[in-house]
């Protein structure tokens, strides 16, 4: 492996004693010497041009007969780009300016910044360039081809980390004691059928498995929504997939199923359950029926449920994200979730070596939407604020007929 942090020690100790023609001839020679890779990692390592390295190689190959003292003397040579087309590179830099984007006058708003379409730009403007001029004067200004970063959350809401602190003491206690605390979700929708799906799996050389073109649903197959609950202590996942609409009704229907085929036989003496969820979606804090689901629930199965939200803009910190769906990705990637059937196969199949074990299972049954919940309605629900952040932290109790 070439090893590019010796050869350039080796050059800022020697480059002062050299001329330019024995550094072209001394980075050559360590190019030629490191073999494969070896060119491009002098170049990095000197910042020499590729092609006075090139002619340096030509020079070792077939050597000058011209003195060996005969150098280029100071100053001679083709003229710098810059000197040659003086304003080129503050023309360049008025194209890539993030600033100028959406300005009437510039030429690229809102548009690619490809290196022939500046060139193209650039040529209208009178300078003779080339689009592998532009990207070397691009690398010399500091850019760089970047993609998009998700970064930005959104403002802060001022009790963000205490919000976070809370639902972490709540968590600690509701395990400690040997209760059940849950983390919820809905998962990315998904085409069911014969579509592209990210990722790479092994398949015989030269025979990938054969999608659409397009994305455009299915109408007989529709989409598949996963709805999932993640046991926080026991390391465990049940999915419901849904075929309907991801409703408030929907995310509570998977709740009951996994407190009904997971739950109560792992937390049989558990009188209450904590749920931590996301602030907005189907389970968001201000979701009526969310809120109307979960009473019915508390009702049925006896249980105290508490809930905390997430702050807002935090989804990402959700633990069922990284602890159960990241798996569920990993499992299925490459490869077309071609029929409900199959989704809930690569689901249930899910397993970690830390021990993550997952069940899943269809719900076929229809969640209409805009359901509406009364004033009247909410004024029955035997629902207790938190003294902190009562919006995002209540208790909901059973109500004993």
């Amino acid at each position: 492996m070439v090893d590019e942090a010796v050869i350039q020690r080796k050059y800022i100790a020697l480059k002062g004693s050299l001329n330019e023609r024995s550094r072209r001839l001394w980075a050559a020679a360590e190019a030629r010497e490191a073999g494969r890779g070896g060119f491009a990692a002098v170049l990095r390592a000197t910042g020499m041009s590729s092609r006075t390295l090139a002619k340096g190689l030509r020079e070792l190959q077939s050597p000058s007969d011209l003195p060996p003292d005969r150098i280029r003397r100071p100053g001679g040579g083709r003229k710098p780009v810059k000197v040659l087309e003086p304003g080129l590179v503050d023309a360049l830099d008025q194209l890539v300016d993030p600033s100028t984007r959406g300005d009437p006058e510039s030429p690229l708003r809102w548009t690619c910044k490809g290196t022939r379409r500046l060139a193209g730009e650039l040529r209208k403007q009178g300078y003779q360039v080339s689009h592998t001029l532009v990207a070397e004067l691009l690398a010399e200004a500091g850019y760089s081809l970047q993609a998009n970063r998700k970064n930005r959350e959104g403002s802060h809401h001022p009790d963000r980390n205490a919000q976070f602190e809370y639902i972490s003491r709540q968590v600690t206690a509701q395990i400690t004691r040997g209760r059940p605390a849950i983390s919820v979700d809905t998962k990315k929708k998904e085409l069911v059928g014969d579509f592209k799906n990210g990722g790479q799996e092994w398949q015989p050389k030269g025979r990938p498995e054969q999608v659409r073109v397009h994305d455009f649903v299915d109408r007989q197959l529709g989409k598949a929504i996963p709805y999932g609950v993640y046991d926080l202590r026991g390391n465990l996942g049940w999915v419901s997939v849904g075929v309907t609409h991801d409703t408030a009704s929907f995310a509570v229907a998977t709740i009951r199923r996994w407190w009904r085929y997971m739950g109560r036989k792992a937390y049989s003496h558990a009188r209450s359950l904590l749920i931590t969820a996301d602030s907005g979606g189907s389970n968001g804090a201000r979701v009526r029926l969310w809120k109307w689901e979960l009473q019915r629930f508390a009702n049925d199965s006896g249980l105290t449920i508490h809930v905390c939200h997430l702050p807002p803009g935090t989804s990402k910190w959700n633990k069922i994200e990284h602890r159960l769906f990241s798996f569920i990705s990993k499992n299925w990637r490459g490869r077309p979730l071609l029929t409900l059937a199959t989704i809930v196969h690569l689901i249930g199949s899910t397993q970690t070596q830390a021990g993550l074990r997952v069940r899943c299972m269809p719900d076929r049954r229809n969640y209409p939407t805009k359901v509406v919940i009364s004033d009247a309605q909410m004024h029955t629900l035997n629902l207790t604020p938190d003294a902190f952040h009562g919006e995002w932290n209540y208790t909901i109790c059973p109500k004993h007929h």
